[in-house]
């Protein structure tokens, strides 16, 4: 019984708050796109595995350039990882990546880099 009446004003506070109007409840200030408002970044990546073969295709539609990399890691012990050379995602490009492993794929992703 102790446990439902700690319980009960915090039940009854959480309902209030969801029972308020959308435009009572308070709001974050909007950002008028200031100095210190981060802007948006990052290309965006499909992969495509194929057996052994990998593509990616990254495409940035933001101002910033975005360095991007294709890393494998192969599903063998003895099959050597690979990184791909970095390449420059300029604004509203798509770039190309490829890659393989001698036999099977383990795992395949993209890492970003902001180019000053």
């Amino acid at each position: 019984m102790r446990l439902s009446r700690s319980l009960a004003p915090l039940t009854v506070a959480v309902a209030l708050v969801l029972s308020l109007p959308y435009d009572a409840a308070p709001h974050a200030p909007a950002s008028g796109g200031g100095a210190g408002a981060p802007q948006p970044f990052g290309a965006a990546c499909r992969t495509a595995v194929t057996g052994s073969h990998v593509v990616a295709y990254c495409h940035n539609p933001y101002a910033d350039t975005d360095r991007v990399r294709l890393h494998i890691e192969c599903a063998r012990w003895w099959d050597i990882d690979t990184d791909s050379a970095p390449v420059d995602a300029e604004p509203a490009l798509t770039v190309r990546l490829t890659g393989r492993c001698w036999k099977e794929v383990g795992s395949v992703w993209i890492s970003h880099q902001k180019v000053r």
